[in-house]
């Protein structure tokens, strides 16, 4: 199972379409408070259709919530300040990926919980900022999916 965890997440439609980005690769999403919309915003709704059904969300009150509950094998911060590439890292199952609010990333207390080996960055550009959160997202979940052989996909014929 790929976890993405969304910590502190601000904008509707980004999280809407890591719903359906979740729905169709068979990931959890893990929401961690505060969130900076409500889960029936029509906004999130729009972006996710009628995906949000397929997808087992779960919501916390912190990060440490998260990892007592969830208890993943391996869990990576994703940052613009990590120094490993996302395709460097060899997956396993149970795999979990934290990605920070769109405006600010991860805070450094979170980012300080992980070894320089498990916080990852999308390469890109020199001068530019970011990408959107919800392709950050999209990128690493399918190279973990594909490192993962693409467990459990179901086709429909």
């Amino acid at each position: 199972m790929i976890h993405v965890v969304l910590y502190e997440p601000e904008i509707p439609p980004n999280t809407g379409n890591i719903i359906r980005l979740c729905a169709n690769t068979g990931t959890s999403l893990h929401l961690i408070h505060p969130l900076g919309f409500k889960l029936d915003d029509t906004k999130l709704q729009r972006a996710g259709l009628d995906y949000r059904e397929w997808v087992n969300i779960k919501e916390y009150d912190s990060f440490e919530t998260f990892i007592n509950n969830v208890n993943p094998e391996r869990i990576y911060a994703v940052s613009t300040r990590g120094n490993l590439i996302y395709t460097e890292v060899n997956y396993c199952d149970n795999t979990a990926l934290i990605f920070g609010p769109e405006t600010r990333g991860l805070p450094g207390s979170i980012l300080a919980k992980f070894p320089d080996e498990y916080i990852l960055r999308i390469p890109m550009q020199t001068k530019n900022r970011s990408l959107n959160l919800s392709n950050a997202v999209a990128v690493i979940v399918y190279e973990v999916w594909r490192q993962l052989g693409f467990k459990d996909i179901t086709t429909n014929i």
